[in-house]
């Protein structure tokens, strides 16, 4: 076993893990932080996405021990969020849920996205998601309810900028 110290949706954590034990099982098994999925568990569906040190990562493949303090943040930390639940909105308004199970990834990949992305196309955003896998085929629907919330967050920017001059 090995101590590792992360810090996780704002909470410090000490963990004693097996050295085998990836960032999704120490989330789900130890801590109880279920929103995070496991689908493929080698990386490639997105279930799993969370984002370490601020940039998305897939914690199916990201080893406990290598990630010693570490800020990993998962959708349970992103409660209070603002950007969060304009896109949480948008996906209720456009139908951008099925099963619910690509879901945690998906949010926390749009919430990346449009922080880094906030004017993207939907070329582009279809390129950005690329990386993330619906078992349900829901594209459509989760594709809409980014760029709804690309638009909603635009404007949200538009008024708090009017406000301030």
């Amino acid at each position: 076993m090995t101590q590792i110290n992360l810090t996780i949706n704002g909470r410090a954590v000490k963990a004693e893990i097996e050295p085998r034990c990836s960032l999704a099982d120490l989330l789900r098994d130890h801590l109880q932080l279920t929103a995070t999925h496991l689908g493929c568990e080698h990386g490639v569906c997105g279930a799993c996405t969370v984002l370490i040190n601020g940039a998305q990562a897939r914690s199916c493949i990201a080893l406990g021990v290598a990630l010693e303090g570490a800020e990993i943040k998962t959708l349970e930390g992103m409660a209070d969020d603002a950007r969060m639940q304009v896109i949480k909105d948008a996906f209720h308004q456009e139908h951008g849920l099925q099963c619910g199970f690509c879901t945690p990834g998906m949010l926390i990949s749009a919430w990346d996205i449009l922080g880094r992305k906030p004017d993207i196309t939907e070329a582009d955003l279809r390129i950005a998601l690329s990386g993330n896998l619906c078992r349900c085929t829901g594209y459509q629907g989760i594709v809409r309810s980014i760029l709804l919330a690309a638009r909603h967050l635009r404007q949200i920017d538009e008024t708090q900028k009017g406000t301030e001059e």
